[in-house]
């Protein structure tokens, strides 16, 4: 083991920041499940929506201008309802079915092996001088499927650099940094962007009941981010971490290899390449043209491209792209035989779901009734006013909750329970002050991904831990937060003031995505 990495670590371990991310850790532990924390809430709504309504507190809904009163769920009615719309309440959940159909595609992709195989090749192939970004720029896109970084990438970067005679732990922060530092940015659409925007959608119908958020509501951020972050976690593993680590003096032992791309997956590739520019070709002919198949219907000339149900529909195009390319890939690779290995593709990602399933059901049952009981109006109306009251700018505003957003996301790792608990009360909030709910989505994105690498609560942080101990044995979370707490500032600090720049200059957050509101009583 290194000394200079021992000596960081001891150091780090005895430090306050350590007690307190110890004190962070045990709270994060003592909190329940997210499943039985949304099923408590739930009740909570209830009992809170008898409460509130018995003290007769009322609002004027902004955009209608009626007198609005907190309904009481626990009265005759409010029971008839619950029981009645407990199905509806989950089956219309609109994060449910996108997230679903998206990663039906996905799994087929992944089943084949295209993922995990195109990962290889990018990180593989690259020149000893770009390993570094390119491993923090592999990390990034990976989170297109999921946890997939994490699994494959993390520790075959820390393999990459020890055959490449660096340090190991070196690629196995530069991956880190990538796939979980930069969770939302990529230059494609992935499976968190419609979990995101559908939860994002249901809170903002709290003041607009038809209001639509597209799954690329954040598209052209996230797209601009994907470099930032590529760039940002490069200058910090150059310069910050590697000098530090120094160069590696452990044994190399004899499962210390990588596994190179084998003509089969070669041959592979190159049909999912076909698979893709097919694909591209087929939405070119039907985009470009201004009477193109795929350009909304009674829309012309950009208007036609932003409604086009290339954009509205575009889950559906992450499930197409994924089963066509994993199929591909598949018969090119030899792992795909029969249509019975694309449906055990299908099928295995789907039984990795029943987790996710249980915390959706509970979740739309507490949006639903807080919804219902008009908590969520009378708290954002309130909570608009007060913002009002104080005059705090903008840009404050949104570096108030970036900064609110990363520290619950220390207590709290699943970005999808806290954006379904954050949404209902801070998008029409600030959708009352003038704001749109694709800027507030966004900003809780930076907020959601830069404290991911130093949180004990993330869900694969244990899994980095056993990875990091391979190469040095007596690594523990101290370890991992001196090693990752680089990043975890550099990206909070860079990705604040891109949003800054992105927010005063007026630039939309995706295609269709609106730059302000009418502000309520303005």
């Amino acid at each position: 083991m290194n000394a200079s990495t021992q000596g960081g670590g001891e150091l780090f371990r005895s430090s306050a920041v350590d007690r307190f991310l110890n004190l962070v850790e045990r709270a994060g532990n003592a909190l329940p499940h997210p499943t039985t924390l949304f099923a408590l809430m739930a009740l909570g709504v209830l009992v809170l929506s008898a409460v509130v309504a018995a003290f007769d507190v009322a609002v004027v809904h902004p955009a209608t201008g009626a007198e609005v009163k907190v309904i009481n769920l626990l009265s005759v009615e409010g029971l008839h309802r619950i029981l009645t719309q407990t199905v509806t309440n989950f089956t219309s959940f609109a994060p449910l079915g996108t997230v679903l159909v998206a990663l039906i595609g996905i799994g087929v992709a992944e089943a084949s092996g295209l993922i995990g195989a195109s990962m290889r090749l990018l990180v593989l192939s690259a020149p000893a001088r770009l390993l570094i970004p390119v491993t923090v720029f592999a990390g990034v896109m990976s989170n297109m499927a999921s946890e997939i970084g994490y699994v494959l990438l993390v520790p075959l970067a820390g393999l990459i650099f020890l055959a490449a005679g660096r340090h190991p732990l070196v690629g196995v922060a530069a991956a880190f940094a990538g796939v979980s530092g930069g969770y939302s940015a990529n230059l494609l659409l992935g499976t968190i962007d419609p979990l995101l925007s559908g939860l994002t959608q249901e809170a903002a119908r709290i003041i607009q009941p038809d209001y639509t958020v597209s799954p690329a509501a954040s598209y052209y951020f996230m797209f601009v981010s994907t470099f930032l972050i590529t760039g940002l976690g490069t200058f910090v593993t150059a310069r910050i971490v590697e000098p530090r680590l120094g160069p590696w003096k452990g044994e190399r032992k004899a499962e210390d290899g990588v596994q190179q791309i084998t003509p089969e997956e070669s041959r592979g590739l190159r049909y999912a390449l076909i698979a893709l520019l097919v694909l591209v070709g087929i939405l070119l002919l039907g985009l470009l043209p201004d009477d193109g198949f795929l350009r909304a219907v009674g829309k012309e000339g950009m208007e036609s491209f932003i409604h086009s149900p290339l954009l509205t529909g575009i889950v559906t195009f992450i499930f197409i792209a994924g089963v066509v390319m994993g199929v591909a890939y598949g018969v090119g690779a030899g792992t795909i035989k029969s249509d019975q290995d694309v449906i055990k593709g299908m099928s295995q990602q789907m039984s990795t779901m029943g987790s996710y399933l249980v915390l959706v059901f509970f979740c739309a049952q507490f949006v639903a009734y807080f919804n219902w009981s008009n908590l969520g109006l009378v708290f954002a109306v309130q909570g608009a006013e007060f913002l009002k009251a104080v005059g705090l700018p903008k840009i404050p505003l949104f570096m108030a909750f970036i900064l609110l957003t990363a520290a619950v996301n220390l207590a709290m790792g699943s970005a999808s329970a806290k954006w379904a608990l954050m949404a209902p009360i801070f998008v029409p909030m600030f959708m009352l002050l003038g704001y749109p709910p694709e800027v507030t989505v966004t900003a809780y994105r930076v907020g959601d991904s830069v404290t991911n690498i130093i949180s004990p609560m993330m869900s694969y942080f244990a899994l980095i831990i056993a990875f990091v101990q391979r190469y040095e044995a007596k690594a523990g979370i101290g370890t991992i937060i001196a090693l990752m707490i680089p990043y975890s500032i550099t990206f909070l600090i860079g990705w604040i003031i891109l949003f800054m720049i992105w927010v005063l200059i007026g630039l939309p957050m995706g295609p269709g995505s609106p730059l302000s509101l009418p502000v309520a009583g303005g």
